[in-house]
């Protein structure tokens, strides 16, 4: 039982803080594996040695000198974190001082999202210990470039105050409805104080101020605007995705930053299932059931893809194969036709990917022309024969 205590003793010795010395002296004879559960303003983290045992156990402050002081003299060692707001620049930062760095989706993480058990230290622990047994598990996600990130920063801006000035625009409407008023339609970017003009003194004090601040946002959405269309210049590959109708600039941009680099891919389908387009799965034996698309990966991204998915399928759009293939899907009623909006965009996202990929002049025909040179040729053989 003394030894017992005293090993037990011991262990706990080794599992304290080390200093950063002893943790690049131990790193230097084995390879170490860390977990990082990051805070937003500190980060808990757990360093395992070889035989799997908890070397040492701390916290740093969420500041790059911290971060330095800690893994800058480490030989190289593998580090694992979760996705999260702070996960972008940590990880780029232990990449450039020479670490193996595992992104862990949280979505797929039970282990450590849904424990009875939950605290940063834990946490921390956990996500070393599957990074050292095998790192799949963590179900590893690829950050984008700082640049990317940057960009496509200005994007999700400019849809927050989209998203902004479209409620202040709901509410004016709304609040002047009670009053016996209406304000007169036009498209949202038409909209400001003028619209109050005719309507008695009672409802300009309702809707003046929220009218004023539509303006306002729409003043800074013709900025973002501008800096986004300044931006496709350093984006030649735009110009491959827009040749299809229903991508624009923006929505080209914004599947190039968020996909980023496109051979992350090793099948072009695989970005229905990344944008989270793919319906779930959950079979068991015969039961197959008919679940809703997973909705993970960029929330963004994806409905952008279904508003190019709504232009395509609209009435009066140019003729296209994948609109044949989407308005034959939307036969059979409103809930066909909410599937086939979403088949659609999922059909779309692949096929921007395959653009990109091959850098292909795109036909939007070009099935139909397939089929009817096929048709064609055997009509001649049996004519011949």
């Amino acid at each position: 039982m003394k030894k017992d205590s005293k090993r037990k003793t011991s262990r706990k010795a080794v599992a304290g803080k080390m200093s950063s010395r002893q943790i690049c002296n131990l790193a230097a004879k084995q390879r170490l594996t860390v977990g990082l559960d990051l805070g937003d303003h500190t980060l808990r983290y757990c360093i395992l040695d070889e035989a799997g045992e908890v070397a040492s156990e701390g916290s740093l402050a969420m500041r790059e000198a911290e971060l330095s002081s800690l893994f800058g003299k480490m030989p190289s060692s593998r580090i694992a974190l979760e996705a999260g707001t702070h996960s972008p620049w940590v990880s780029r930062k232990l990449k450039v001082l020479g670490h193996e760095v595992i992104v862990a989706n949280p979505h797929k993480t039970k282990l450590i999202t849904q424990s009875v058990r939950k605290n940063d230290r834990l946490d921390a622990q956990k996500l070393a210990r599957l990074a050292r047994a095998d790192p799949k598990l963590l179900s590893p996600i690829q950050h984008r470039g700082e640049e990317a990130q940057a960009d496509l920063g200005v994007i999700r801006a400019r849809a927050e105050l989209m998203e902004v000035r479209t409620s202040l625009i709901n509410s004016a409407r709304g609040l002047v409805k009670p009053m016996g008023c209406r304000l007169r339609a036009c498209d949202a970017d038409q909209v400001g104080i003028s619209l109050a003009e005719g309507l008695p003194e009672a409802v300009k004090k309702v809707v003046g101020p929220l009218l004023s601040s539509v303006e306002m946002v729409s003043a800074q959405l013709r900025k973002y605007d501008q800096t986004i269309e300044a931006m496709t210049e350093r984006y030649p590959e735009v110009k491959l995705l827009t040749q299809v109708y229903g991508v624009g600039k923006l929505i080209g941009l914004t599947y190039l930053l968020t996909i980023e680099d496109p051979e992350r891919f090793a099948h072009s389908r695989d970005v229905g299932a990344y944008v989270g387009l793919q319906p779930k799965q959950r079979e068991s034996g015969k039961s197959q059931p008919e679940l809703s698309i997973s909705k993970s990966g960029d929330e963004l991204l994806r409905r952008y893809l279904v508003q190019a998915a709504h232009c395509i399928l609209k009435k009066g759009g140019p003729e296209s194969d994948l609109r044949m293939w989407g308005l034959k899907k939307a036969e059979g009623g409103k809930k066909a036709k909410r599937r086939a909006v979403v088949a659609v965009a999922r059909k779309l996202g692949v096929m921007l990917h395959m653009l990109w990929v091959t850098g292909q002049v795109y036909d939007p025909l070009y099935n139909r022309k397939k089929a009817a040179e096929m048709g064609g040729g055997r009509g001649k053989t049996k004519t011949a024969a």
